[in-house]
Formats: C-alpha cells, structure tokens, sequence
C-alpha cells in the first residue's frame, strides 16, 4: 500500500499532499476502526476487572463512543474550515494520543469513559479533515483512488481489530488496547511534521456557530438514543429529535457561515453520494450484527467458525475498495457504484435464499456482498467530495460522515425491531424478512447511484449563497 501512496502523490499537483502526509493520515486514520472493534473482544475482562456489568460497559464504552461521534463530525468538519484542516488534524491526532493515555491508565469505568469520549471526539474532528485534505491535495483523475486506498485500510484495521485486541488482552492485559495507539499517533505526527499543504481558509474566520452545533448534537443524540430504545419511549424520543433538527434547519438558514450549509444538497453528486453511503452503511452494520446470532443459530454456539465464515465478507471489503477506485477512474463514478450495489443486492439476496445449513452456503453471498460494498464505496465517495468548493471541504466532510453514521445507526435499530417480535430467539423468516429490508437499501443506493457523474471531476461547487464559508 505504500507503494500506492507514493504513486497517488506522484500524480498530484504541484502543491498537492506528499507521500509522507499520506502515510500520516493512513495511520491516523486507521485508528479509528481499529478501535471500534479492537474494545470489542476486552470488554468481558474490564469488566471482570473493574466490577462492571455488560449493560454498563456497552453503554459507557461503546454507546457514548459512537453518540460523541455522531454528534462531533460536522463540527469538526467546519473547523477545519475555519482554522486550517491539517491544523485541526494535529489537535485531533494529540486529543486522541490523550485519550489512549488516559485510558491505559483508568482503573476506574467512569475514567475509561472520558477516555472512550477523547478519542471518539478525536476521531470526529481526524474524519472529516482527512477527507478534505485527501479531496483538497490530489487532482480529479486520481482522487477516487487515493479514497479506495483509505478505504482499504481502514477495512483492514476493523477487521484485524478484533484479533489484535484479543492478543494484546491474552498478553500484555487490556489497558494495552489503548497504549498501542501512542506510537503510532508520535508515528504519523512525525511523518506529518512542517508537511503544511496550503490550504483555503477564510482571511477573516467568522464566529463558529455554537448554537447550530448544539441543537444538530442534541437532534441526532435524541434520534441516536430513541432508535436504540423501545415503544413509546422510541417514539417520544424519535419525534422529538426530529423537531429539534427542524429547529436546526431553521436557524441555519438565517446564518451566514452556518455549521450546516444545506445549500450543498443542492448538488446532485453531493446527495447521491451522501445517500449511497448511508443506505448501504445501514445494510452492512445491520448485517454485520445480524449474521453473528444468524450462524450461532444454524451452525452452533462456535464463534470460531463465525469468525472464519464472516471474514469472507470482510476480506472482499478489503480488497474491492481500492479496486473501486481505480475502476472508477477509468468507468466513472456511475457505472461503478452502480455495479457494486447491484453485486451487494445480488449477496444479500443469495443469503436470504439459502437454508445456511453449513457454513460454506455463506461463503459466496458474503464475498459478494462485501465486494459490492466496497467498490462502491470510493466512488461514491469522490463524486460527492468532488462537487463541493474546497472552502466548505471540511463542512461537506462532516455532514456525509455524519449521515453515514445515522444509516449505520438505523440498519442496528431496524435489525432490532424486526428481530424483537415474536420471542426471544428469531426465527429464520424474521431473519429474511431482515436481510428484505436490507436488500432495498442497496437496491434504493443502485438507483441514487444512477445520479451520480460518469466522471469524477472537479467542478465549480455548491453555488455559494448566505452559508458560503
């Protein structure tokens, strides 16, 4: 892969970014699936250690993980661009070297906390700044697949997660999950180090818009919390996140440099590359929860051979994402996405029609459900990336990891409301008639990629209005 960063960097324009500030965000962020999943496999042993419950743990340590990361991406997509976004990629990159400190230290859950909620703000403010400097430093024809690259690594640091945390845990004990994230941040801050691309940021920085930030984080913190609760509580919940995000809308419409502009909606490639991702980020985290108590089913209480079957999927992902990339480059955005939903559509549909009688019936619907994912992953990507004005990179960054976090969050919370009715162990045709609903995800994303532009290019923006930046 280094040999491909080195490759991206040579095709670039002159001020674009150098091998050495693509590893540093390689690394950087690779971090932050690796320690999504990486907490996974010690969760039992903090627990066993610490007197902590799992209900305890998975809301303090996971939950809060992904609401903080939820809530922060769009902010922290417009203070960079603001402030400079390899600026706030050093302060992220630091706040997340704190974090992991902070956590191989903890020996207490409400400090584990903090520290969970460090790096998971960290990792709000690295996303976005990445992507802008990823889509601000590399010309058109070779943006797509510098996203593919990322997205390979990033696939391979969720999946080697789990087997990483498991043998630092077996080895060195669990509060080294978090300490072997120092040196690799000292790592990419070295190799980022007086790497200062030029980047575009306003002569004059207005004020941030605080008020726009916290009604968006109570909005999707509110929506996040009632799709994991139940009856009327989820509605209650769910209603009242909806009226507080109107009351967003509302307010970013009067501001002249806004946390949110919505005049990006406004481009087509922008929408249906924001749309692609969240639809088919529903459909895999929905799967990737699902066939785990699917196969312990079918197949017995054998979380080995889970592993093996899942890693079909994962695999795929790994290697179909810079495969995408390259694809698109020569195909375009349209033609590549819309083979790749259409090959997902295709594995899930396998999948459903199978008995799963033995583990090797999975197998091919898994390959193609992760292939199809990931080659359409960078495409839609750069499409979407490549339509907004560098000024607002941060800001449009933001706001689609933002609404593919939310589709993560509602394929968990369909997968949920299919599988809770009719007892506590869901039947085969509960199963189904969930992998239906993921299935017209994907087949909903084909159709918007039919949106997107045959070729990646830079064009002339968002027009910019009353939320310019």
């Amino acid at each position: 892969m280094s040999a491909e960063i080195s490759e991206v960097a040579a095709h670039a324009e002159p001020q674009a970014l150098s091998s050495r500030t693509l590893a540093s965000l390689a690394l950087t962020m690779a971090l932050v699936p690796l320690n999504s999943t990486m907490i996974a496999v010690a969760l039992p042993t903090i627990g066993r250690e610490l007197g902590a419950g799992p209900d305890t743990l998975s809301q303090w340590l996971v939950t809060s993980y992904l609401l903080v990361g939820i809530v922060l991406q769009s902010p922290g997509g417009k203070l960079g661009d603001l402030w400079g976004h390899h600026r706030v990629l050093g302060v992220g990159q630091a706040l997340f070297a704190l974090g992991a400190m902070t956590g191989f230290l903890a020996r207490h859950v409400a400090l584990l906390a903090l520290a969970r909620v460090l790096m998971a703000t960290a990792g709000a403010v690295i996303a976005p700044s990445a992507m802008a400097l990823l889509r601000n430093g590399l010309p058109a024809n070779r943006r797509a697949r510098a996203f593919g690259l990322f997205g390979a690594i990033m696939s391979l640091a969720a999946a080697t997660g789990p087997m990483l945390g498991g043998e630092l845990v077996a080895r060195l004990g669990w509060s080294f999950i978090f300490m072997v994230n120092v040196p690799v941040i000292c790592l990419a801050l070295l190799l980022g180090r007086g790497e200062v691309p030029a980047e575009p940021v306003p002569a004059q920085r207005p004020a941030f818009d605080v008020l726009g930030s916290v009604l968006l984080g109570t909005g999707l913190a509110l929506l996040v919390v009632g799709g994991k609760s139940q009856g009327a509580w989820m509605a209650g919940l769910l209603a009242a996140g909806a009226g507080v995000l109107v009351l967003m809308y509302r307010w970013e419409r009067r501001q002249s440099h806004p946390v949110i502009d919505f005049q990006l909606f406004g481009s087509r490639a922008f929408t249906a590359g924001s749309c692609i991702l969240a639809l088919q980020n529903l459909a895999m985290y929905g799967l990737l929860f699902q066939l785990p108590y699917l196969f312990a089913q079918r197949f017995g209480e054998d979380t080995g051979r889970t592993g093996r079957t899942m890693l079909a999927m994962m695999s795929m992902m790994v290697i179909g994402t810079p495969l995408g990339g390259r694809l698109s480059e020569q195909l375009g955005a349209r033609v590549t996405s819309v083979a790749g939903a259409l090959l997902a559509l295709a594995g899930v549909g396998l999948l459903g029609m199978r008995t799963l009688d033995v583990p090797n019936e999975a197998i091919l619907p898994l390959m193609l459900l992760g292939f199809g994912l990931a080659l359409a992953t960078a495409p839609s990507q750069a499409a979407a990336m490549g339509a907004v004005d560098k000024a607002r990179s941060g800001m449009a960054a933001g706001a689609m990891s933002t609404i593919r976090y939310l589709g993560g969050v509602a394929g968990i919370a369909v997968l949920g409301g299919v599988l809770a009715k009719g007892g506590a162990v869901a039947t085969l045709e509960q199963h189904r008639a969930a992998m239906a609903v993921f299935g017209g995800a994907l087949a909903v994303s084909a159709l918007a990629a039919l949106a997107l532009p045959r070729r990646d290019t830079t064009g002339p923006g968002v027009p910019h209005g009353r939320g310019a930046a």
